[in-house]
């Protein structure tokens, strides 16, 4: 497992008790110190010590009797398959194993059933997103747990949750856009947000880390966090305009209100309230679909896609914009093109245009 870096963790102190033992605590300026249980250097101590921070109260860690859930979960989250796993996902898969623990974690892990799995779901079945996320967290556990000779069965083996139909976020028209700008003028943040989603076309995970050190002669590319593949993009005039007004970071070009990086999470939130406020019902990721709808229409092939977008090389997502693109010209002919239907955003109007 990785070990604590150094130097140490903001706001992480060590004492020594006076029986000579070693204790850890995390205390922000002069607020209250909270004892970290989990031992230093492993993963559920990282863990702890990022809950802290999120203003949450860390799970107990009292030893867990061998077997249980709670015990296989502790392996599991101390195994090379948790290492390697993205951060983010780590996270989100580390405060469902949070509420696992509260609720179930003395259970024997083999007492753990198919039915027990189903029962799980059916509770989210109001959040469909949610439903899966545990059920992705339960297998990655189970599977690991049976490479590991730590469990006998995988009670998520054939277990699927179904996904109502949806159109999804939603591709911005081009009013959207107009009441987005002239709500958020260049030199806010805000509008920093908008333009580097809009002329990079990158998802939010990406466009949070994206900045400076990802350029060079006007030329971007950034590791995709979702699945390494490597996303390309330009500098265009318009993007280069929003990001001479700022405000920007100096490693990033999205920041928060204090000047600081924001996680692909707190941008989601903070950019759905600048949306709201401009009275635009859109999304980052909407915007992010408008780019890819663009370039579909303007002919390109799946390949250029995938590049421009962070797909895997032969997506069935750059294949599903290129149908979409083709079955419209089929029905409305040669005349379809960017400017029939997204006049604004192909001619850039109101913002300077985009070469990108």
């Amino acid at each position: 497992m990785d070990p604590m870096p150094r130097p140490r963790p903001p706001n992480l102190h060590r004492e020594v008790t006076r029986h000579g033992r070693v204790v850890w605590y995390v205390r922000a300026d002069k607020g209250p110190r909270t004892r970290l249980r989990a031992e230093y250097g492993t993963q559920a101590f990282k863990d702890e010590y990022d809950c802290v921070l999120r203003g949450e109260k860390p799970v107990a860690t009292g030893k867990a009797k061998p077997n249980t859930l709670k015990w296989l979960i502790e392996r599991y989250m101390e195994s090379a398959a948790w290492a390697i796993l993205k951060v983010s996902t780590r996270r989100q898969r580390g405060n469902i194993f949070k509420h696992i623990i509260a609720s179930a974690g003395d259970d024997l892990a083999a007492r753990i059933s198919k039915k027990t799995i189903q029962a799980g779901i059916d509770r989210r079945h109001a959040t469909p997103d949610a439903a899966r996320h545990f059920l992705l967290s339960m297998r990655g556990l189970f599977r690991w747990g049976l490479g590991a000779d730590l469990a006998a069965t995988d009670p998520t083996d054939g277990i699927k949750v179904k996904r109502r139909k949806t159109e999804g976020y939603k591709i911005w028209p081009d009013e959207w856009c107009a009441k987005f700008e002239a709500h958020w003028p260049l030199g806010t943040i805000e509008r920093v947000w908008y333009e580097v989603i809009h002329c990079t076309g990158l998802r939010r995970g990406d466009a949070v880390r994206v900045g400076r050190p990802h350029i060079k002669n006007n030329r971007g590319m950034i590791r995709a966090e979702k699945n390494d593949e490597t996303a390309y993009f330009l500098i265009s005039e318009r993007l280069q305009r929003a990001l001479d007004a700022g405000p920007t970071g100096d490693l990033t070009f999205i920041v928060g209100k204090k000047g600081k990086p924001l996680k692909k999470e707190s941008f989601g939130n903070a950019f759905g309230k600048a949306c709201r406020s401009a009275g635009v019902q859109g999304s980052a990721h909407g915007i992010r679909k408008t780019r890819a709808t663009i370039e579909a229409e303007k002919g390109a092939s799946g390949a250029k896609l995938d590049a421009l977008f962070g797909w895997k090389t032969g997506s069935n997502t750059s294949a599903i914009y290129i149908r979409n693109a083709n079955r419209a010209k089929l029905a409305f002919g040669d005349e379809l093109n960017v400017n029939n239907l997204f006049p604004y955003l192909a001619s850039g109007a109101g913002s300077g245009g985009n070469k990108s």
